[in-house]
Parts: structure tokens; C-alpha cells; sequence
């Protein structure tokens, strides 16, 4: 048995170490890389004996080892996590259904926390639960609407959280006819609302005609079927249009042009996705997801078909096998999901791809070759899964399926290809993610644990800069300002056009590469569209219209600037957490559980109890209680503490809070000297200073691993490393230690 030697950058290595690698009860790290690549091939491998007891498993198994560790084709990270221990989920995406009862909703919230807990993300379709106000004929009340329900769906989540390894994600989505769509629309506008979901609208062919022409559309009750009035089209665009620019919610998905490519209509119609869109599914259905690196096949200029090649054959067997292998979380979900053996092969490594090749991101050429690239991995794929339907027959569910027709193909999987975000995965593989453009040619990047920051800058263009002789420590500084190589003095025309970065690239290129790929692919494309924060609504529209015109399934876009977890404005550093330093933006919603300490203050009008409480920000409450004096007195320092903590949500910093309040005296000042206290204002701001500014919670900015201000994750900040935060088809990662805001 064959042991590979795997070269993994820096990155690749911590994110193995934070979040798959197997780990003791005390935390410690229980297995290399090479052994977690050996556990996943070798558990995967054992799905080859169900359909040939004499099967060559330990080849089989050398064979996934080689792909993974050369680093050709990764699995979704689930597999990655999962695969040779107890609990043994492997599949990345779900889709439970929400029907328009108790039972039902209740159901769904019960087996979403199940899912959560092994690793998947969950996606909804809302459509069938009535709206608000209607009738409730067991009750004779009134129905409290599917967003009321959303929300328990969220509360849910943020309990489970998916056991600290992956966050929990969700996808919400509604029909653009249900009558509760404008409230659905405008449910993320409010940033502490929501959190664990990303939304979309189910838009349907007729709206966008009725778009087109200016006209009506019917909303439907879902309960009785019946018309209850009916909205302007471009109305209720524009609002999903004007949302979206605000903060990148609702995204869209073009639900018949999904449905016209559903391959097993008669189990039913598709009414949602998984959390990134990427993959629509039928109720009670996982899929599998996997991702070739692109940049393994880009050698002196050109594309070594025949080594694509078999990598996708190689990774398609390999994704049929998880299927076996997997431990479900319901039996729903495994009769389903083996009746129709759906698999999600796609890429990734595209950006380095067109560098490799000396093609502009942005340009004909890169559209021809996302085309060309898919088409080729699309027909290998089809061509893997008719040789293993020929080997172990064709998927359960094929009878009654597209494919069942006389001169139809006949197929093991009923879908074979989909292309996923790869954020974390991608990391490990030391390549671009999905689809996506380069964040940035050069940054600066923060160390949070040694308040130093270095500048970072891709390979390919160290390289390039090198050999072309405009190498030079200062240059590397002035395109880490700005990110990008664009219109910077002392770099090659040529060098600027290939080296495009996310935002040098205009939105209507996005739509055409995401385009190219959709045509051959069988599943929907995840993508972002990024905007620069200057962008009108009208630019946000003209995209909308042009994902629906050239073939797009969905559209997600990203404007900068739009969200307090946005992407890093290139050039700004990260410094430690300073418990007295500003916080620049609204906090989100409270979480149930604070931390914190009581004072007790002596003042001329009684004891004086301050109570302080910190988030995973620093300071965030502060109550103030006058023991039993009563009166003003008390009434005057309760509304002082609430004031404060209101302060505190929205962005002053306890050195500011301590500076106005220190001082302040009144008639009946306790105690002498520098212990004095001046008046219960004075108290309190004392109390702030030592907890904040000159105590232990100032002391502790000097911890190993302290967390950031609101301020730096606003910035661009990782939460976890200070990293720099970068959008990609509907989820948020950091590529320094692989933090996710969708697992």
C-alpha cells in the first residue's frame, strides 16, 4: 500500500489542523493529512465489494488515496470529515419539505437539527405554507405566516451549529406568487434577523414575462389554490432588486428552467436547493459533491485533456461509492437519495487555470475555454456513469425518468455535475475557489496573534514579476493597498489584464463565464457577482436580467460594502482586541448567554451595584442597580445603565463611556482621594475603567487567541483569525484558516 508525500501550503495545513484532522477529548491532533486522506480512501473503497466480493478494494483504494493527495480531485468537506469514523455522513447538501401543518413545519425542524449535528446544510422551499392572516380551520385562528415559522428554523440552528466543526447553513425560499412574498423579501433587510439562512425567490417564467411587459401576476393561496390579488411585476422586482443591492438578499433562482431539467419528474416538482444554491433537489434528497482542480491540468500553455479525463472518471466512481458508504441521518433521505444516486462533480481552480494559460478572466477567450472545459467534463462524467450503469445498473428511480426512452442513455447517476463554492476545500487543495476570479493579486494580511501583518501576493505572479524583472519589495506594497495589479504604474499591460481580480472584473463578465459553465452542466452553478459599493440598483437589475436571459439557474450577488461582515477593504491591517477601543457598527441580536462581573460601588446615595456583561466583541451591557434606595436615585442610574448598553450596541467603546462619565459630581460625593466617588455617574464609569480600560478584560487583549472588535470583522476581519473575509456563491470563507459562514 502505496504512501504519497503530499505538499500542502501553510493555509492547507492550519485548516487541516482547525477542522479535520481527528482530535482526542482534550483537543489534540490524532492523525496526519496523509492519514486522514488514507481513512477517507479506504472507507469509500469499501463500497466496491457490494457489487463484486472479489473486487481489487486495495487498488481501488490506491487509486482514491492518489487522486486526493495529488491533490486533483477533493470531496465536499463532509466526506472529508466523515469518512472512516463513527459518524459517517458524507453528503454536504439537503432539502427537507415544509408542508402547511404543525406536524409537518415541526417535522422539518426536528430532522434539520439532525442534519445540522452530522454536517450538512439544509435547504426549504416555504411556498406551501399558507400566508399570514389566513384561516386556521382546526383552531378558528389565524395562520402566523411562513416567515413566523423561518424564524423557529433559524432559532435552531444557532443552538445546534452543527457541533462547532461546520456552521449550520440554510437556504429559504420562497415562490414569487406566494402571498406573503413582499414580507419575504424584505425579511434580511434587518442584519439580526435571519442569520443562519441565505433566501432566495422561486422566480417562474410567467413573472419574468409579466416583468417584461409591465403587467400583473396572480398571488396564489397555497392552502386553496385560489387568486387573492394581484401585484405589479416590476413592483416586486424592483424591491428584490433594491434588497439585493442593500445586502445581497433575496437572491433569485429561475425555478421552471430547474424544473425543465429535472431528471425524475414523476416523483415530483424541484422547489428548492441547498444553502449555496448550486443544487436543487427533491424533498427528502442529498447529493454528493466534489470538485477537480483545474490548475492540475494546465501545463506549458495548454490543457492535458487526457489526465481531465481520468480524473473524472476516476472521481465519478469515487462519488457512486460515497453513496454506499454513507450513513444517513433519515431513512427518508437514504431511500431517496439511492433511488437517485444524484452526484455533483465540478471544478475548481479555474482562475489558476487562465493564469497558467496567459488568458484575462474577463475576455472571450476565458468564456470559450469555461465551455469548452465543461462541456468535456460533463460528456466524461455521462460516459463514467454509463460504464458503471453497465457494471452495477442503473439508478433505482430510472423508470419514468427522462433517460427512459428508447435511444435514451442509461445512466448510473441521474445528475453527475454541479458546480459548488469550495471554500475550505479549495484552501487544502492550494488553488482559486470554484469559478470565482482572484480575491486579490497582493494584501496585506494581519497576524492576530503578534499584531504583525506581512504581504501576501499569489504565486503566479510572484513568479511572473520575477521573471520578467518588475520584482520589487515596494511594488508588492503599493498593489497590496489596492488589491489589484490594474492601473498600477511599473507593471506590463499584459501582466494587468491576466492578473484580474473579483472586483476589477465588470458584473456582466461574471454572468457570461457563469453562463458558459451552466450550459454544460447538469445541476445550477454557484457564483457571486461582485459589485464595487458605488453600484446603483439599476446595475444590480441589468444583472438579474441577464442571468435570466442567458441560461443562468439562479443569480447571487455581493455588492462591497453591503454587509457589517464584508470583504476587506485591501491595505487595512488588523490589530488586537483592545476592550476600550471604538466599535463602528450595530452589534447583532443578544445572544442568550452573556459573561461578565458585579462591582460594588460606594456612593454618597448607597451601595451601587454595576453589573457589566461582554459578547464575543467585548463590552455589551451594563445595568446599574441602587441596592433599596429607591427614588430618583435608583430610577436615574437604572436609565443611565440602559443608556450605556445602548451605546455600547451601537458602537462607543467603554474608553469613550468612561472619559464622559468620570468626573461628574454631585451634592453627596462618598469616601476621599483618588478612591472617591464623585456621584453614581462617576461610580459607574469607574467601574467600566477597571473592568475595561485598566483591569483584567484589558489585560486579557494580550490572550493567545484574542477575538475582534465588531469594527475589524466589519472591515473584512475573520472572526476566528483576522483573516481577510472573501463572498463566493451566496457564502462568506476566509482562506487563512478556512472559517465559513455555510460549513
Amino acid at each position: 500500500m502505496e504512501k504519497a508525500v503530499i505538499e500542502l501550503s501553510p493555509n492547507a495545513l492550519r485548516v487541516l489542523n482547525r477542522r479535520y484532522l481527528k482530535k482526542g477529548e482534550s483537543g489534540e491532533v490524532q492523525e496526519t493529512p496523509e492519514e486522514l486522506f488514507r481513512r477517507v480512501a479506504r472507507a469509500i473503497a469499501q463500497a466496491e465489494r457490494l457489487y463484486n466480493p472479489a473486487a481489487p478494494v486495495e487498488e481501488w483504494e490506491d487509486t482514491f488515496y492518489r487522486l486526493m493527495t495529488e491533490l486533483e480531485f477533493l470531496p465536499n468537506s463532509p466526506t472529508l470529515m466523515n469518512a472512516g469514523r463513527e459518524l459517517g455522513q458524507l453528503s454536504a447538501c439537503f432539502v427537507l419539505p415544509v408542508g402547511d401543518s404543525m406536524d409537518s413545519i415541526f417535522e422539518a425542524v426536528k430532522n434539520t437539527a439532525l442534519i445540522h449535528k452530522s454536517g450538512g446544510g439544509t435547504g426549504f422551499s416555504f411556498s406551501r405554507v399558507r400566508p399570514k392572516n389566513d384561516l386556521v380551520l382546526s383552531t378558528k385562528g389565524v395562520s402566523s405566516g411562513p416567515l413566523s415559522f423561518m424564524s423557529v428554523f433559524d432559532a435552531a440552528t444557532e443552538t445546534i451549529k452543527q457541533g462547532g466543526t461546520r456552521r449550520g447553513a440554510n437556504m429559504g425560499i420562497m415562490r414569487v406568487d406566494h402571498p406573503d412574498i413582499l414580507d419575504f423579501i424584505t425579511a434580511k433587510q434587518d442584519d439580526a434577523k435571519l442569520n443562519n439562512f441565505n433566501i432566495s425567490v422561486a422566480v417562474t417564467d410567467a413573472f419574468m414575462r409579466a416583468v417584461d411587459e409591465d403587467g400583473e401576476y396572480p398571488l396564489v393561496n397555497p392552502r386553496s389554490g385560489e387568486t387573492v390579488r394581484k401585484l405589479r411585476a416590476r413592483k416586486v422586482f424592483k424591491t428584490m432588486v433594491t434588497l439585493a443591492w442593500k445586502n445581497g438578499d433575496p437572491g433569485i433562482v429561475f425555478i421552471d428552467r430547474i424544473n425543465r431539467d429535472n431528471p425524475t419528474p414523476h416523483l415530483g416538482d424541484i422547489e428548492s436547493t441547498n444553502p449555496c444554491g448550486e443544487q436543487p433537489l427533491l424533498p427528502y434528497e442529498s447529493c454528493n459533491l466534489g470538485s477537480i482542480n483545474l490548475s492540475k491540468v494546465a501545463t506549458e500553455g495548454h490543457i492535458d485533456y487526457g489526465a481531465l479525463g481520468r480524473i473524472v472518471h476516476t472521481a465519478v466512481r469515487f462519488l457512486d461509492d460515497v453513496i454506499d458508504v454513507n450513513r444517513y441521518p433519515l431513512p427518508q433521505i437514504e431511500e431517496m437519495t439511492k433511488g437517485n444516486r444524484k452526484i455533483g462533480l465540478g471544478v475548481m481552480g479555474f482562475a489558476d487555470m487562465l493564469l497558467q494559460l496567459g488568458v484575462p478572466y474577463d475576455s472571450d477567450e476565458a468564456c470559450r475555454i469555461a465551455g469548452e472545459i465543461m462541456s468535456f467534463v460533463h460528456e466524461e462524467a455521462r460516459a463514467a456513469s454509463v460504464e458503471l450503469a453497465a457494471e452495477r445498473g442503473v439508478f433505482p428511480n430510472f423508470e419514468g425518468s427522462v433517460y427512459d426512452r428508447e435511444d435514451g442513455v442509461r445512466l448510473r447517476n441521474a445528475t453527475t455535475t454541479t458546480i459548488a463554492p469550495t471554500g475550505t476545500i479549495s484552501i487544502i487543495a492550494g488553488c482559486s475557489s470554484g469559478i470565482e476570479p482572484l480575491f486579490a493579486v497582493s494584501y496585506v494580511r494581519a497576524n492576530v496573534l503578534d499584531d504583525e501583518s506581512m504581504v501576501e501576493v499569489h504565486p503566479s505572479f510572484e513568479q511572473v514579476a520575477r521573471a520578467r524583472g518588475f520584482h520589487s519589495d515596494e511594488l508588492l506594497k503599493k498593489i497590496a493597498e489596492k488589491g489589484t495589479v490594474r492601473g498600477t504604474d511599473g507593471v506590463p499591460d499584459d501582466v494587468q489584464d491576466v492578473f484580474a481580480t473579483a472586483h476589477d472584473i465588470t458584473p456582466e463578465w461574471h454572468i457570461r463565464l457563469q453562463s458558459a459553465f451552466q450550459k454544460h452542466t447538469d445541476n445550477a452553478v454557484s457564483k457571486t457577482v461582485n459589485f464595487p459599493n458605488a453600484a446603483t440598483v439599476e446595475d444590480v437589475e441589468k444583472v438579474y436580467l441577464m442571468a435570466f436571459k442567458t441560461g443562468c439557474k439562479g443569480v447571487t450577488i455581493y455588492r462591497d460594502g453591503s454587509r457589517e461582515e464584508q470583504v476587506l477593504n485591501v491595505g487595512q491591517t488588523v490589530k488586537k482586541k483592545d476592550p476600550g477601543a471604538g466599535i463602528a457598527t450595530t452589534r447583532p441580536s443578544r445572544p442568550q448567554l452573556l459573561t461578565g462581573e458585579t462591582q460594588r460601588m460606594d456612593t454618597g446615595c448607597g451601595k451601587l451595584f454595576v453589573i457589566m456583561n461582554d459578547d464575543e466583541y467585548g463590552p455589551r451591557e451594563v445595568f446599574a442597580n441602587m441596592g433599596k434606595a429607591g427614588g430618583c436615585a435608583s430610577s436615574n442610574t437604572e436609565a443611565l445603565g440602559r443608556l450605556i448598553s445602548l451605546a455600547l450596541k451601537k458602537g462607543a467603546s467603554a474608553s469613550e463611556i468612561v472619559e464622559q462619565l468620570k468626573g461628574i459630581r454631585c451634592h453627596v460625593p462618598y469616601g476621599m482621594g483618588p478612591n472617591a466617588t464623585l456621584s453614581c455617574a462617576d461610580a459607574i464609569g469607574k467601574a467600566l475603567e477597571r473592568r475595561y480600560v485598566t483591569g483584567a478584560a484589558a489585560a486579557a487583549a494580550g490572550a493567545p487567541q484574542p477575538q475582534l472588535s465588531l469594527v475589524e470583522v466589519a472591515q473584512g476581519a475573520c472572526p476566528d483569525c483576522g483573516g481577510s473575509i472573501e463572498h463566493e456563491g451566496g457564502c462568506a470563507v476566509c482562506r487563512h484558516c478556512g472559517f465559513s459562514r455555510c460549513g
